[in-house]
């Protein structure tokens, strides 16, 4: 990097150095697993699957990871976690040669579930161990390089989408293989595995209580996340595209996501957040419209799937960042389970919203599906603008680029060292 000193180059390694091994295990998983719902997709439609029996495949993973963030803790504390990530690790291992010997969709809806709970659970134990071998002032950095083994692998991964030729068994088998390589960085690691962490408790109507946009802003990215994930392939399959221009979309609107992360996120450290949040979704409706009405055209398809992935997957950490503006210290912790909880939900119900879309409106249902709840959320936001003052600027948090992941990952968050001080006070 041009503008980067040597001695910031070299405290960012040095930042790095101690958790290269689990990076490495995040970007494997990430490669292996994150374009099984391309593939399913593509499989499904190619099979002629009604557009609603896609969605419901698409919507048991996302319920997978909501059962899976809420019971991988208890499975943690009972075995530790070594023994539960390689017991999670094995089962998304199998799950993921499953597809392979039986193409029904009831059965790959069962096997979607699995997939869910087991990344889950992987996530869990991750980003737990990443949280406690990372010291406090470089926590910063090492989110950092999680965010890019996390989008650089689920990026890169969808280029396995074109590697089954005439056998279609291989991507399956290839998704396997580097799911169950991501197992040996963390099984060979020398250091102890970390204690569990228990926040307290913060529900949900809480958090609603102290941050309405925050909250429903979270939801409502949720869903039209995976809407995108569960059935953006099958809309560009429909247009015309092919399989390698199909997994080129994907990777495109992936790798856009981190474009606009940081831009965004620093315009609202100096402006009312909410603005940023409101021009955000706005913004997102536009592009999730234009999508709908844009034909085949690869390089106006390309820029405008760029455009949707860098303003869709800013939305969810500046609703991170509002809800933590108006929440005590020692609250953040406990409330980013409850803003992954709602952003789980809305991405298990849509899916399915957006294939009923689909199936009365055609294809660019889907992106009308997407601009239709980022038009809500944005009429949502304006009402909270004029219904309450806006937080002062000294007492903002500073943004940070956080996963749509578990609550653990919130743990690498800088703003959160003063909360667990504070608790560790307390207790």
């Amino acid at each position: 990097m041009r503008g980067l000193s040597l001695s910031a180059r070299g405290g960012l390694f040095a930042a790095v150095q101690p958790v290269r091994s689990l990076l490495l295990s995040i970007f494997m998983l990430m490669a292996g697993s994150g374009f099984l719902a391309t593939l399913i997709s593509l499989r499904l439609e190619r099979r002629g699957t009604g557009t609603i029996a896609i969605g419901i495949v698409a919507t048991a993973y996302f319920a997978g990871l909501i059962i899976g963030a809420l019971r991988a803790g208890s499975v943690i504390r009972r075995v530790g976690h070594i023994r539960a990530f390689a017991a999670f690790v094995a089962l998304l291992s199998a799950s993921t040669l499953a597809y392979a010997l039986l193409a029904h969709p009831l059965f790959w809806t069962g096997l979607r579930l699995i997939d869910g709970i087991c990344v889950a659970g992987v996530f869990v134990c991750l980003e737990s161990w990443l949280n406690d071998r990372s010291a406090p002032d470089v926590r910063g950095s090492v989110l950092a390089a999680y965010m890019v083994a996390l989008y650089s692998g689920q990026a890169i991964g969808q280029l396995l989408l074109g590697a089954s030729g005439t056998l279609p068994a291989i991507p399956f088998q290839l998704a396997s293989m580097l799911v169950s390589l991501a197992i040996i960085p963390l099984c060979l690691t020398r250091s102890s595995a970390p204690a569990p962490i228990r926040a307290s408790a913060f529900t949900i109507r809480s958090l609603l209580r102290a941050s309405p946009l925050g909250a429903t802003g979270a939801f409502a990215t949720g869903a039209m996340l995976g809407a995108f994930y569960g059935l953006a392939a099958v809309h560009v399959r429909r247009l015309g595209l092919d399989l390698a221009e199909t997994a080129r979309f994907m990777m495109i609107v992936i790798l856009g996501g981190v474009m606009l992360q940081w831009p965004l996120g620093r315009l609202s450290d100096r402006y009312d957040r909410r603005r940023v949040i409101i021009a955000s979704f706005a913004a997102a409706a536009l592009i999730s419209l234009a999508l709908a009405l844009q034909g085949s055209s690869g390089g106006m398809l390309l820029i405008l799937g760029a455009l949707f992935g860098g303003l869709c997957f800013a939305l969810y950490p500046l609703c991170v960042a509002h809800c933590n503006d108006r929440l005590l210290e020692s609250e953040r912790v406990a409330a980013s389970g409850r803003l992954v909880l709602l952003y789980s939900i809305g991405a298990a119900l849509g899916p399915v919203c957006a294939a009923g879309f689909m199936t009365f409106a055609g294809t660019g249902g889907l992106f009308q599906f997407i601009a239709l709840c980022a038009l809500l959320a944005l009429a949502f936001g304006l009402w909270r603008q004029k219904a309450s003052p806006p937080v002062p600027d000294h007492e903002q948090q500073e943004f940070q680029i956080v996963p749509r992941t578990t609550p653990m990952a919130s743990l690498l968050d800088p703003n959160t060292l003063d909360a667990r001080a504070t608790e560790g006070r307390a207790s």
